[in-house]
């Protein structure tokens, strides 16, 4: 006789800890992207604040690896609730503050460069830049 398969998902020890945090910021993505598709029928669109909550999101995750378990770190993970790429940036040497992974590929960058906001305050030019992809005013880890 075959298995009976669910599709209800078997949820780690400590997922109670850390299941209202990411609910409260699923809320906020879905609200955000709510807002974003009024914007887009009237023509002014600007992905900065989705980004912004998505990157909150993942930092979320990535700050609570310490305390929370290994198994509930990688269900975290596999279930989407965090970016298993960029978490990686995030624990190299120089990406510590990094916002998105778009910013550190240069096809996606004229001269073949990264973004404009990995440039550290310090060697910018007077004005105020904002990255043109995800709204991100400076996330290089020399500032």
């Amino acid at each position: 006789m075959p298995k009976v398969r669910t599709n209800r998902t078997k949820y780690p020890d400590g997922w109670e800890l850390i299941e209202p945090t990411l609910r409260d910021l699923d809320a906020k993505m879905r609200e955000g992207k709510r807002k974003m598709i009024h914007m887009m029928a009237r023509g002014n669109v600007k992905l900065c604040g989705l980004f912004s909550r998505y990157h909150i999101k993942k930092a979320a995750i990535f700050s609570k690896t310490n305390g929370i378990s290994t198994e509930l770190y990688e269900f975290c993970l596999d279930q989407g609730y965090g970016d298993r790429n960029l978490i990686a940036k995030w624990k190299k040497s120089g990406y510590e503050r990094l916002c998105c992974l778009r910013c550190i590929q240069p096809r996606d960058h004229n001269f073949g460069t990264t973004c404009v906001c990995r440039v550290p305050n310090h060697l910018r030019e007077e004005k105020v830049v904002e990255c043109v992809h995800c709204g991100c005013r400076g996330c290089a880890s020399g500032d």
